[in-house]
């Protein structure tokens, strides 16, 4: 029986790190972390409130090892073994929790797949992870139904055997999770994860929502548990914490439909994507008596903060991490107050630092990487060992973000190959979009650089403004300006009705960027 407990709270977050240790049992299974073994010691304790409508309303670890059992036997009937890749393809509910518990109790590996998937990346993850039984729903039948080879499994439609389902003794290191990255600046890549990727999140997961795990938390969050921001920062850890967790499908996000929500679910704690909290803020909405809000994903600048503070009544705490290495910094309120600008201070168990191109640690800008021991860090790049391999540099792994560290509180610059370069300045992006976003007629920003033949590149800013608001290039010109720096403010402004997305919510600046280059006739 593996071993939880909340993240021990100090009176500081010196004294936080000094007395945690890794607890990684030899084995170790996600299933008994995050259902079996609640289920023995509090059968009737609420793990889950399914506002999805596909299934009960409330749903204890009992009803849920039920439901992963009858499934796990499901699966081992159409053949498969520990070792097999599954996916599963369904929103938020119950089913889709136990879909992959079920497939964590066979030793099998399970594939997040969202819902929202065109055929083409449908069938490009399920093609490269070799899967061949997808658990998924009626609309997901249609969506399968092209790929050949691929059963679809639905629970609503299946009837699943009776009786317990031992779970498979497996260690932190078997593969258990394979989740693709979204693509922001290549081919989404398919990063597996051991059992041990679970507990590497527990830290930093409490500490963004101020010590989770007190009476009266329940979680939720708009992000799609398809992604590691829905099903790792919130799902599974919330479950093995004992944290109810609420199911609600949102198609898209809508402020009122998130009112909702967070009003019959009982919501205390809240991680909100920066999208969703710009969304909030464009349409001046307050939410009383949460918890905690936590999001992560892109800095949210001291602007966002502040609007945080009027609108939820307390500090939102950003986190940071990447599917493959998640949670591995963090701000905690209750701790220490969060800087402008910064991510957070490194989590406990996990080594955060910016280093130089030889992979020294470094006090100037410069790559910003995670040394080898974190808990959550990937095994893999499956079917990729060169991408593998260039992801390292010596015992680090590199984020692919470039940033500073100052006091020990990490400074995001930018994505590498998002750093402007202009008449011999680096200039982050990050900034200016914080310093737009201060303006009152603009509701969100995107910021790249725009190859220019006299400076390399000039800062090119998109922007999106909120409903029924006027205002001029030139008025954002001076507002960056006079509050940023003569140097850095966008020489070029487009207007525009939406930026460019990924399903989790984060600017997609290589569309940007290429953009750009169209307009400078590249």
């Amino acid at each position: 029986m593996s071993k939880m407990r909340p993240l021990l709270r100090r009176a500081s977050y010196e004294a936080l790190c000094d007395g945690f240790r890794w607890d990684i049992p030899a084995r170790l299974n996600m299933a008994a972390q995050v259902c079996d073994d609640w289920a023995a010691r509090e059968s009737d304790r609420l793990a889950i409130r399914d506002l999805s409508g596909e299934g009960p309303h409330e749903v204890s670890y009992g009803a849920l090892r039920r439901m992963a059992d009858g499934l796990a036997q499901a699966l081992v009937a159409r053949g498969v073994v520990r070792g097999d890749r599954v996916g599963v393809l369904r929103s938020q509910g119950a089913w889709c929790a136990a879909a992959h518990i079920a497939i964590w109790k066979i030793g099998a590996i399970s594939i997040p797949l969202f819902k929202l998937f065109r055929q083409d990346a449908l069938t490009s993850r399920v093609g490269d992870a070799g899967a061949q039984v997808v658990i998924t729903d009626a609309e997901g039948v249609d969506m399968l139904a092209a790929l050949d080879g691929v059963t679809a499994l639905v629970p609503e439609k299946t009837t699943l055997p009776d009786g317990r389902f031992d779970t498979a003794e497996t260690g932190p290191e078997e593969p258990a999770v394979l989740i693709y990255t979204s693509g922001t600046t290549s081919s989404p890549k398919g990063a597996l994860h051991g059992h041990r990727v679970l507990t590497g999140h527990l830290p930093g997961v409490e500490m963004s929502h101020d010590f989770l795990g007190q009476e009266g938390d329940c979680l939720w969050t708009p992000a799609d548990w398809a992604w590691i921001g829905g099903l790792f920062d919130v799902l599974m850890p919330g479950l093995a914490i004992g944290v109810p967790v609420v199911a609600a499908r949102m198609a898209r996000f809508d402020v009122d439909q998130c009112l909702r929500i967070i009003r019959e679910g009982a919501v205390k704690n809240i991680f909100f994507p920066p999208t969703a909290l710009r969304m909030l803020r464009a349409e001046e909405a307050h939410l009383d008596g949460l918890r905690s809000v936590a999001s992560g994903g892109e800095p949210l600048g001291p602007e966002m903060l502040d609007w945080g503070r009027q609108a939820f009544g307390l500090t939102i705490n950003e986190f940071y991490g990447q599917t493959e290495c998640n949670m591995v910094a963090s701000s905690c309120a209750a701790l220490f107050a969060p800087r402008p600008g910064a991510l957070g201070r490194a989590v406990p168990g996990h080594a955060v630092a910016v280093i130089d191109a030889e992979g020294r640690e470094t006090a100037g800008e410069g790559d910003i990487a995670i040394a080898r021991g974190s808990a959550s860090m990937m095994l893999e790049y499956i079917n990729k060992p060169s991408e593998t391999t260039e992801k390292f540099r010596g015992d680090w792994m590199l984020t692919g973000d470039r940033g500073v560290v100052v006091d020990g509180y990490i400074r995001f610059v930018g994505r590498e190959d998002d750093v402007i370069t202009s008449a011999g300045y680096r200039i982050g992006p990050a900034e200016i979009e914080d310093c737009l976003l201060t303006h009152p007629a603009v509701a969100t920003a995107g910021v790249v650089g725009k190859p220019d033949p006299l400076r390399t590149e000039i800062v090119k800013a998109y922007v999106v403004l909120r409903p029924a608001a006027e205002v001029g290039a030139e008025e954002l010109q001076a507002w960056v300006k006079e509050r940023l720096s003569r140097h850095s403010y966008p020489r070029e402004i487009s207007f525009i009705d939406a930026l460019p997305m990924t399903v989790t919510g984060k600017v997609i600046r290589k569309e940007l960027k290429a953009r750009a280059a169209r307009e400078a006739g590249q």
